[in-house]
């Protein structure tokens, strides 16, 4: 690492000291995967969550607390003992922007037939993947293809074999494989040096902002250049300033003119 690179570490770990805490997650639908210390109900409950987190973040809290409202006593629980009928009650009239209760319904038909199958959603994510992939990727294509094997979920679920950024399904992989003081984990069978940052318009501006890409699209390939820039600061967790960094653009008292100070002055 040479000597920019060691400063710019220094101010990004600076920025994650005061940032990565739980008291700067709410409003963001990470908060309801702590009401599940267990991994069984947290993977459940994550993956609805990221599903859900697009638009507008009031409702995206709101919707997100509903579903799992409903999914009582449990998400794996409810899974178990509820079949599709059941499901097209329990969600009857459900919509959320261009998602309707069919979409909804098809998910978690998908998350009930993977249980079936691998027992988890991790053993299914790690059935796919192999110990010399380079990233993520090649897993979460197996995982998305066993939810979603007739592509009836619709853009509740991106499709990683297409080259969008995906930014939903890395932020749920995030969620469960990275553990800090903000991230819960639960995966413990992936190497989060293989995590993809989870790219929206915040980091893609970000990305940019550090220098670490120039495209003008938030695609795939600007989520390879953003990774790999992190990764020549911190290997072993390119993603570890996800959370914190992004909060500059989220929160109303943090804006992007205030984190270019905090890197650059």
């Amino acid at each position: 690492m040479d000597a920019d690179q060691e400063r710019l570490q220094s101010r990004l770990d600076g920025i994650y000291s005061q940032y990565n805490q739980r008291r700067f997650v709410d409003p963001d639908p990470l908060l309801y995967l702590y009401d599940y210390p267990d991994k069984p109900n947290r993977e459940i409950a994550g993956l609805i969550a990221a599903c859900f987190a697009y638009g507008q973040v009031l409702q995206i809290m709101k919707t997100v607390e509903s579903v799992l409202k409903t999914m009582t006593p449990g998400p794996r629980q409810y899974l178990i003992e509820r079949s599709r009928p059941d499901m097209v009650n329990d969600f009857k009239g459900f919509r959320y922007r261009f998602a309707g209760e069919t979409h909804l319904v098809d998910l978690l038909c998908g998350i009930q037939q993977v249980l079936g199958r691998f027992d988890s959603l991790e053993n299914c994510f790690c059935s796919g993947a192999a110990p010399d992939d380079e990233t993520v990727l090649p897993g979460l294509v197996f995982f998305c293809n066993h939810l979603d094997p007739d592509k009836k979920i619709g853009h509740l679920l991106a499709d990683p074999e297409k080259p969008s950024a995906c930014k939903r399904n890395h932020l749920f992989l995030r969620w469960m494989v990275r553990c800090d003081d903000v991230d819960p984990g639960g995966w413990n069978r992936i190497d989060p040096s293989k995590l993809l940052i989870p790219l929206d318009r915040h980091m893609h501006r970000i990305g940019a902002l550090l220098g670490f890409t120039s495209r003008k699209s938030a695609d795939l390939k600007t989520v390879f250049e953003v990774t790999e820039g992190f990764s020549k600061i911190v290997p072993r967790d390119p993603v570890k300033y996800d959370f914190s960094l992004t909060r500059y653009g989220i929160r109303n008292e943090l804006n992007l003119e205030g984190l270019k100070q905090k890197v650059y002055n």
